[in-house]
């Protein structure tokens, strides 16, 4: 029996494009669609399942809905002579009436009820016209960092008032000297005179 015609749509169909430098991960999405009006089980396969990591690589797509599949490459060695034969393979059936348990759902597939879609990966560097727009988008990111200036300006400023609480301190200290030198010139004083009235009494 020939197998049966894959039910959901692939954005991309035929390639998934990975674009460089490859320091770090590189991430591409794959749109899985169903146009249809029934659920259908799908199953994310690949030739290198050391290289990559999907997220979800299996799982429900329900009546007339999509999802998307993002495929991210690891870190590499990039050689530009060397062609990529890494291939993905998109899997997928009608979901059955009880999808408790989905290993045992694809265990027991029969051959003709499964779909698939075979992709290959492309690696592209970017191309030398691209340097410049980057140099730019690093221009343009410059001034958001501005805000931070003005935060750390806004809080010396909002300091400012604070270093003057010493003087007012300082100011407050003299005025309670100021007080008590007073008070104590009005004791001496009382003193004297009290001194000069019993002299005179006497």
């Amino acid at each position: 029996m020939a197998k049966a015609e894959q039910v959901l749509s692939l954005e991309p169909q035929h390639e998934l494009k990975f674009k460089g430098p490859f320091t770090d991960v590189v991430t591409t999405n794959l749109k899985l669609g169903n146009p249809t009006d029934r659920n259908v089980c799908f199953k994310v396969k690949t030739t290198a399942p050391r290289r990559y990591c999907v997220r979800p690589n299996s799982g429900i797509i329900d009546a007339g809905t999509s999802i998307n599949v993002s495929v991210m490459l690891q870190p590499f060695d990039y050689d530009p002579n060397e062609k990529s034969k890494h291939k993905f393979m998109v899997q997928s059936m009608f979901a059955p009436a009880d999808t408790s348990d989905m290993e045992a759902v694809w265990k027991e597939a029969k051959p003709e009820e499964l779909m698939d879609s075979k992709l290959r990966c492309v690696f592209e560097l970017p191309a030398e016209n691209d340097k410049p727009a980057r140099f730019r988008c690093a221009q343009t990111i410059l001034p958001d960092s501005s805000p931070t200036y003005q935060e750390e300006d806004g809080l010396r400023m909002r300091k400012a008032p604070q270093t003057n609480n010493p003087i007012s301190a300082s100011a407050a200290a003299v005025k309670d000297e100021g007080l008590s030198s007073r008070l104590l010139a009005l004791v001496v004083l009382f003193f004297v005179f009290g001194v000069i009235i019993g002299k005179i009494a006497l």
